[in-house]
């Protein structure tokens, strides 16, 4: 019985998707719920999973395709066995791509698949030795150099209606031009459409770190012992700002044409970096969160991001963004608001200076904090003093504890 292999379907946001790439080949035995074919829209990579065992027919969509939900992707028969010939060299084909495929991100493989280059041709950069584009990007590079006869190799791709990577040399001097993934077209549109369409102004502050690190040092032992996760400090900023949007509801709102909306809830992003990009997964209802549950969450869509597992639902939504650039060494930066969204929050590296306490110079570990906003619907003095407030609440973490 044949069974059709179609695109999941996509939600009202996303326009259309773009075909990665196909883990099997046309007369390959699959198995139910076996990864047939990644799909990447703006914001994630879906899997498309085989619906029952059988063997793969057609590919109707090769990868490069753009398709829409529940567009026809190819076809499978159902309960049959693959041909002798292809059982037979399944296994040289099958036994290293099931040992490098986790370690080679969605875009490498592509890049990797086209370029005719093999997990042995390059060398991963990421964790556990995984296999990023930019790792493809320089091994495609370093082909022409060392073997100028393959160079012909790239020609089917020639046909396609533009290459995917385009190196070329003079001498010691060498370039490359490649496309953007749709994961970067997209970032790019909507910070131009943040510039261009918002009010957006910045307010600056700085914290004195040492309470929290104090409390932190005390209580991260029993902390995790309890709950089963660590006690970091990103989980107190989402704590401080979900008590200050409940106080200044002007910077949990948002503009929808001539009204503006105020949300009873605080669904807060938390900017995630990942193979493919910055990515802001939503914690929802974090007035209601403890630290325990905002921690466990962070690290989930942390886990999620890295191994590609994020889903629509992760990214959709969002009434404020947390963002810390502190984690690359940022010392101070301007974040950029994330339309429909009021107000960011930007934190940085803790440093240590010399500050006065008591009239006193004393030595402490500081932090830069900013808040980006949109000054339509947020006043300087409502964003100043929301600031100021995250900064009394870390300042003083028992307050987060006596919502006082």
């Amino acid at each position: 019985m044949s069974s059709e292999i179609l695109t999941p379907v996509l939600p009202e946001s996303v326009a259309d998707a773009t075909v990665v790439t196909w883990s099997k080949k046309v007369g390959d035995s699959v198995k139910q719920d076996e990864v047939l074919v990644e799909i990447e829209t703006d914001k994630v990579v879906l899997e498309v999973p085989a619906p029952a065992d059988g063997v793969l027919t057609e590919i109707v969509q090769q990868a490069g395709a753009t398709v829409i939900s529940s567009q026809l992707l190819g076809r499978m028969t159902v309960g049959a066995v693959a041909a002798a010939p292809k059982a037979e060299a399944a296994p040289v084909v099958s036994a290293p791509a099931a040992s490098t495929e986790p370690q080679t991100a969605p875009a490498a493989r592509k890049l990797m698949a086209e370029n005719n280059l093999s997990a042995a041709d390059v060398e991963g950069s990421g964790k556990q030795g995984r296999i990023l584009k930019e790792d493809v990007q320089a091994a495609v590079a370093a082909k022409p150099a060392a073997a100028p006869a393959p160079v012909a190799a790239p020609a089917p791709v020639a046909a396609a209606p533009a290459p995917t990577v385009a190196v070329t040399a003079s001498g010691a001097r060498m370039e490359q031009r490649v496309p953007m993934t749709r994961l970067r077209a997209r970032i790019a549109e909507r910070l131009m459409y943040a510039k261009q369409s918002t009010a957006m102004l910045t307010t600056f502050n700085e914290i004195d770190m040492k309470p929290l690190m104090d409390l932190r040092n005390e209580y991260k032992d029993a902390f995790e012992k309890k709950h089963k996760a660590k006690l970091g400090f990103m989980s107190l900023f989402v704590k401080a700002a979900a008590v200050a949007l409940q106080r200044f509801p002007e910077i949990n709102a948002s503009i929808d044409g001539n009204d503006v909306v105020y949300h009873g809830f605080c669904d807060i992003g938390i900017a995630v970096s990942s193979d493919r990009g910055l990515v802001v997964p939503i914690l929802r209802n974090t007035e209601n969160m403890g630290l325990a549950d905002i921690e466990s969450g962070i690290a989930g869509y942390a886990a999620k991001a890295r191994e590609g597992k994020l889903d629509m639902n992760d990214l959709s939504g969002g009434t404020f963004t947390i963002t810390n650039g502190g984690v690359f060494g940022s010392l101070l930066s301007t974040p950029i608001l994330n339309p429909p969204q009021s107000a960011i929050l930007g934190m940085h590296s803790i440093q240590k200076r010399p500050v006065v306490v008591n009239d006193q110079i004393v030595i402490r570990p500081m932090m830069y904090v900013a808040l980006s906003y949109d000054h339509r619907i947020v006043d300087g003095q409502g964003a100043v003093t929301f600031l100021k407030t995250i900064k009394e609440l870390v300042e003083n973490p028992v307050r987060l504890v006596l919502d006082v």
